[in-house]
């Protein structure tokens, strides 16, 4: 077998063990939400969003360590940005009415806001000198500041909401599932070992691209941007549908952003693990539009769960049809310049 056919072999492999554990993940996190107390919102942020972020951890620092920058960044960023869309896709599934109506959630707010807020700072870093202090960039120990701040934020929001989402027909509650089986020991360590069986298989999955970038001679950031973003992003896509197919919607929604918000610490642990001074000044230009492409997504879902459209074009909101369209041109737009 030739090495690139290898590196193809093992990549589907690895996409394929992701996507398995991703769609068992979903069911377990729906269980765990209600046996702890903690709840669909703040269990997708603070567990499943870190769980699922697992394979851009490995894939990302794995480039990283490797000297590949534009590789680490536009997987990192290309995924985010996958994300979002993912949630139009989960959209498009969910056909009683608008996802972001359904879901309505102050903390899915308070989660699109903060994940605007921490997307500036490496747009930031990018866009102004060369800096660093011990090879680390001072953004990326704010960066972490700030991540840990905004989820003190959504717990807060959690605890004690100063606003509650009017309640219609299409609205679905969080509300625990008293039939409940299995012991809660026996959920934990079914979720500890699809968590260890992600992030090997997100390491796994971008050794496997690195080999087919090299021997296509295909760029690393159309590799990273589109190759490695989407398979490491099938846990997200996967675990969301899941929820809502059981009814979990909060859950699903606080999934992506939370997920996001996970992968700015990645982008701080890239910056960290990088061998050659700061990883955001030796990054090619395009690597920006994946982090300015998400912000104006992520703005625009906001706009979508403020407004509560409740039936859009199709039972699809406008917010959703409109990160398809913007994700679709975004990615065009690097694949041809890239």
């Amino acid at each position: 077998m030739s090495s690139l056919n290898l590196s193809i072999f093992v990549f589907g492999i690895a996409a394929l063990a992701i996507v398995t554990a991703g769609s068992r993940l979903a069911r377990l996190s729906d269980d765990l939400a209600d046996r702890t107390g903690l709840g669909e919102a703040l269990f997708g942020v603070l567990l499943l969003g870190g769980v699922t972020s697992l394979p851009d951890f490995a894939a990302t620092l794995s480039a990283a360590i490797d000297k590949r920058p534009d590789l680490a960044m536009s997987n990192v960023m290309g995924s985010m940005a996958v994300n979002l869309a993912f949630l139009g896709i989960a959209d498009i599934v969910y056909r009683k009415a608008n996802l972001e109506h359904a879901a309505a959630s102050p903390v899915n707010l308070m989660l699109a806001a903060l994940l605007i807020v921490l997307l500036t700072l490496p747009m930031l870093a990018m866009a102004t000198p060369p800096l660093g202090i011990l090879s680390v960039h001072p953004v990326t120990p704010l960066l972490v500041a700030a991540y840990l701040f905004g989820l003190y934020l959504v717990h807060h929001t959690q605890a004690k909401p100063m606003w509650f989402p009017r309640q219609t027909h299409e609205t679905v509650s969080d509300t625990p599932d008293p039939q409940q089986q299995g012991s809660l020991l026996g959920a934990w360590l079914g979720f500890i070992a699809l968590a260890v069986v992600t992030g090997i298989a997100g390491w796994a999955l971008m050794e496997a691209a690195k080999g087919i970038a090299d021997q296509t001679g295909l760029s690393d950031t159309v590799v990273g941007g589109m190759l490695t973003a989407l398979a490491t992003s099938t846990p997200e896509l996967v675990t969301t549908v899941a929820a809502i197919r059981c009814g979990a919607l909060t859950l699903g929604v606080s999934n992506i952003f939370g997920t996001n918000c996970f992968n700015l610490l990645v982008v701080a642990a890239a910056d960290v693990g990088y061998p050659h001074g700061s990883i955001y000044h030796d990054v090619a230009p395009v690597q920006m539009i994946w982090g300015l492409v998400t912000i104006l997504m992520s703005a625009i879902l906001l706009l979508g769960m403020l407004r509560r459209e409740t039936y859009g074009i199709g039972r699809i909101g406008f917010e959703s049809a409109l990160i398809l369209v913007v994700y679709g041109v975004a990615l065009g737009f690097i694949v041809a310049n890239s």
